[in-house]
């Protein structure tokens, strides 16, 4: 299959939706969400989202993003500690 330019969002489009999924995200979170944390919401790959951030930065907007958290899950039975 091949992909022609229609098949791709506008990076302005890319950007305003993670612009969107970072504020909801500190909202829900109450702190910066993780790169995955923001792929995951809006559908991108992490190595985008990463790409999309930098050149976010370099226009001088400052969306700041945490490393990966520790879960509190116990990760032989899955609950929450």
């Amino acid at each position: 299959m091949t992909r022609t330019s229609q098949d791709w969002a506008p990076a302005a489009v890319r950007q305003a939706a993670i612009e969107r999924a970072h504020r909801d995200l500190v909202v829900e979170l109450g702190e910066d969400p993780t790169v995955r944390e923001l792929a995951d919401r809006v559908g991108l790959a992490p190595s985008t989202i990463s790409l999309q951030l930098r050149r976010m930065r370099a226009t001088g907007l400052d969306i700041r993003t945490r490393g990966p958290r520790a879960s509190r899950r116990c990760p032989h039975c899955g609950e929450w500690s």
